[in-house]
């Protein structure tokens, strides 16, 4: 999914809705079949208008070599134009993709950038300052996820190229918006929305095929809680 997959194709665009490796492709890549559903006014005129900030240059940064405290929970909380949605990291399924996402969100890594692709009953996937889809921070981490995976309604993935070993993340992420997106166990699994549910129903309202939504989503800011 660094464009997550292009959905059902496993082109080297992003698998699965656009999941990308951060780096350049899909996230799920496998054969999934994707469900395009009517845009609502009501929906898009809840998201604020305005311009997409500037797209960043490709960068590379040095990957985390601290781990999370495993006895405390940790949670991501996007700021966008269409609302807040939180996330709570899942340090047993993926520990080096969570501390690799706290990191980066400490850092403001994800502030000002936009959710580049959105497939209407699928997934929404942001996470590139470069806009292109193929952007990540210069390294990736590993925590292959388990033959069993589900990639269902809340759930948040990492979207990767097809020909990188299942597991393998950038900053590239997925939300899964439709109740089943039938994806193989090749995406680390890093958590699930646990708050605003309803942003992300607005921000997958903006689709209008598998690219850019009709109008800019951007997330001004994240905020790391730890409890």
């Amino acid at each position: 999914m660094r464009r997550v997959v292009t959905l059902l194709l496993v082109l080297s665009c992003l698998v699965v809705a656009g999941c990308g490796s951060g780096d350049d492709e899909s996230a799920g890549g496998s054969d999934t079949t994707t469900t395009t559903t009517t845009t609502t006014t009501a929906a898009v005129t809840e998201c604020a208008d305005g311009d997409a900030p500037d797209a960043r240059e490709a960068e590379t940064r040095e990957a985390p070599t601290e781990s999370l405290d495993p006895a405390k929970t940790y949670t991501l909380t996007f700021d966008t134009s269409c609302g807040s949605f939180t996330i709570t990291l899942d340090q047993e399924s993926a520990p080096k993709t969570a501390a690799s996402l706290v990191a980066l969100a400490q850092d403001g890594y994800f502030d000002d950038t936009i959710f580049h692709r959105v497939v209407p009953g699928f997934v929404i996937q942001g996470g590139d300052p470069t806009q292109s889809g193929a952007g990540g921070p210069g390294y990736s981490t590993v925590d292959a996820p388990p033959s069993d995976a589900k990639y269902t309604k809340d759930v948040v993935a990492m979207a990767k190229t097809g020909l990188e070993a299942a597991g393998t993340s950038g900053s590239q992420f997925f939300v899964v918006t439709g109740a089943d997106a039938g994806l193989s166990p090749d995406y680390a699994i890093v958590g699930e929305v646990t708050e605003g549910m309803d942003t992300v129903e607005r921000i997958d309202a903006l689709g209008t095929g598998d690219g850019p939504p009709s109008k800019p989503v951007v997330v001004s800011s994240v905020t790391v809680t730890e409890s």
